[in-house]
């Protein structure tokens, strides 16, 4: 009676008994054993190429032995549910093996464990080297400038080719893709990251796919999860240092000796994974050890920063696993979920320094992401500097610190209370305020101003605003020191405004308890100026040039006084969204009847 052949689930995968067959090299008769089709089968159900490549084999394997005459039957029981389960722990290669003892057929397989203990068995085995020479041809679609390849069945190819933040969609073939090139594709790359060293799939779920490749992250879908096949694989194209950053010698400082919770923040393809990268190799540079926590693993670092993903699909489990290996940094790429932030925020907490990639449309909108995920007098704690990074550059820097104060925009001084500040890092200028306000944490935008105007000076500006507007036309308020104003009006106004033998300014005196000296205006002419206003985040923003900086403007509706206002340092005139005024504005903008005058 012939020999025959029992093919495990490996041989199958790998596709090579159907080229043995086609070569004329098996002669014997071929019994595919049930547990196979079974685990093959269970595979595909879970969406894994692995599952679907070997069912095409079979059915390969069945057309080539009709033509050259060869026997082929299915034998065996069906595994049992456990079995299945317990197929990585190689339950189902031992069920395979036991027929192929009973058969006195002979095992061929391709994997290296399977044959060892068929031989250690005395099973009759043939043994196959994995093919190493898969080509990569999504490979050819890149070119020196290109950052990531898109391809879908029944579209033609494009790229987006550039450097991060200066990148376009560009068509880079006229012929549309069809449903065999893509699955031909998704196969031969599945195939090299099996046999690659440098393979790994991080993600396969029913219908969709992730591996990285080398320097390539690759994500595949297909039915059900996408209604077509698509490939998107990205690469980096630009590898950089922060000495390839304009970083000043006071943020360099801040990171190499102060910063401990860091948010690299910026919108999708801007490069804040470049930046993390660099800072991660700055970091290991100065002799810190650097671990990284990735799903998928794709930051391009060295090889003294170990690259990790979600252990056991948690990364939970990984930051607890990270906490017995105490490296000095972290980067955690990216922070995206409650449970991402939790983790974040527990390593923090353990003393690990943490670099957390977040996207984010605004530097603030990081901060704002911790915001009922973390408590919230811990967030300058887990978080205390923000780097924006858009175009590729550093666009913002924050520092985020914890202090007790009177908001902003409150005048009573016992309304002091924890409040969290975000800084303009550079000049220290505040920007923000969170804090509790009833119920609910507000973010505030904080209004650009002179840094020595303190509440008082601000309520003791609002309440004489209110007072000589029912004089004069926009009054001109200047504090010469804590205690003493000075207020400038028309020349014409002044004697209304002090009153017979002094009375008015007396009792304006008395109730806000400060000295005022009313004076002229001098050069009381001014002239229209050029200005735009845009609505940015939680604010309206009025911008005249950085030229303007330090200038008081008056902002008219038509020929009606709205208010007045010192430019900011940037050019810009700042109101917070909700308050009455910047809805004024909007709506004088949107008429064409907004004027700034200086």
């Amino acid at each position: 009676m012939a020999k025959k052949i029992i093919p495990d689930t490996s041989i199958i995968i790998d596709g090579k008994l159907s080229y043995l067959i086609e070569k004329g090299d098996i002669e014997e008769d071929i019994v595919i054993p049930e547990f196979v089709v079974d685990e093959l089968e269970n595979q595909a159900n879970e969406g894994k190429e692995t599952g679907y490549k070997g069912i095409e084999e079979i059915k390969e394997i069945r057309m080539l032995a009709e033509r050259e005459d060869l026997g082929l039957e299915f034998k065996g029981r069906k595994p049992t549910s456990e079995e299945i389960e317990m197929a990585h722990a190689g339950r189902i290669d031992a069920l395979i093996r036991d027929m192929a003892e009973e058969m006195d057929a002979t095992l061929y397989t391709a994997d290296k464990v399977q044959a060892k203990v068929a031989r250690a068995k005395g099973i009759d085995v043939r043994q196959f080297e994995q093919e190493r020479n898969v080509e990569f041809s999504l490979e050819d679609y890149f070119d020196d400038k290109t950052m990531s390849v898109h391809l879908k069945e029944g579209a033609t190819p494009k790229a987006k080719r550039g450097l991060p933040g200066e990148f376009e969609l560009e068509e880079i073939g006229k012929e549309i893709l069809t449903h065999d090139e893509m699955y031909d594709l998704i196969n031969e790359t599945m195939e090299k990251a099996e046999i690659s060293d440098e393979g790994l799939v991080e993600m396969e779920e029913d219908g969709a796919t992730v591996i990285q490749l080398g320097d390539y992250r690759i994500a595949m879908t297909r039915p059900p999860f996408s209604e077509a096949a698509e490939i998107t694989a990205v690469r980096p194209v630009a590898k950089v240092t922060l000495d390839d950053y304009e970083m000043s010698e006071k943020l360099l400082n801040r990171l190499k000796t102060e910063a401990e919770g860091i948010l690299v923040a910026g919108a999708p393809g801007h490069g804040k994974s470049t930046f993390s990268q660099a800072l991660a190799e700055y970091y290991r540079e100065q002799g810190e050890v650097v671990k990284t926590m990735e799903k998928p693993r794709d930051l391009d670092v060295s090889e003294d920063i170990t690259q990790y993903t979600a252990l056991d699909e948690s990364m939970e489990d990984t930051g607890d696993f990270l906490l017995l290996a105490r490296p000095d940094y972290t980067v955690f790429d990216e922070v995206r979920k409650t449970d991402d932030f939790e983790v974040f925020s527990d390593m923090r907490m353990a003393g690990v320094g943490m670099i957390g990639v977040v996207h984010a449309s605004e530097a603030v909108d990081a901060v704002q992401r911790l915001i009922g995920r973390v408590e919230l007098g811990m967030i300058p704690q887990v978080c205390d500097t923000v780097v924006f990074i858009r175009d590729a550059e550093i666009a913002e820097v924050y520092k985020i610190e914890l202090t007790v104060k009177v908001p902003e925009g409150m005048t009573e001084e016992d309304l002091a209370r924890p409040v969290i500040q975000i800084s303009r890092f550079e000049d220290d200028t505040p920007q923000y305020e969170i804090y509790t306000y009833g119920e609910e944490t507000v973010v505030v935008p904080v209004s650009d101003r002179d840094e020595r105007e303190t509440g008082t000076q601000k309520l003791a500006k609002d309440q004489l605003n209110h007072y000589f507007q029912q004089y004069a036309d926009n009054p001109r308020i200047e504090f010469l020191s804590d205690n003493h104003v000075q207020v400038e009006v028309d020349e014409d106004n002044i004697a209304q405004i002090i009153g017979k033998g002094g009375q008015n300014i007396d009792r304006i005196e008395d109730e806000l308890g400060l000295d005022i000296t009313v004076e002229p205006k001098t050069n009381t002419l001014k002239s229209d100026t050029g200005f735009n206003v845009e609505e940015r985040g939680n604010s309206v923003i009025i911008g005249v040039g950085e030229e303007m900086s330090g200038e008081e403007v008056d902002i008219y509706d038509e020929d009606e006084f709205l208010f007045a206002a010192t430019v900011g340092k940037n050019g810009e005139i700042s109101l917070t969204k909700q308050s009455d005024l910047a809805g004024r504005v909007l709506g004088a903008a949107e008429q064409g009847d907004l004027k700034v005058r200086s």
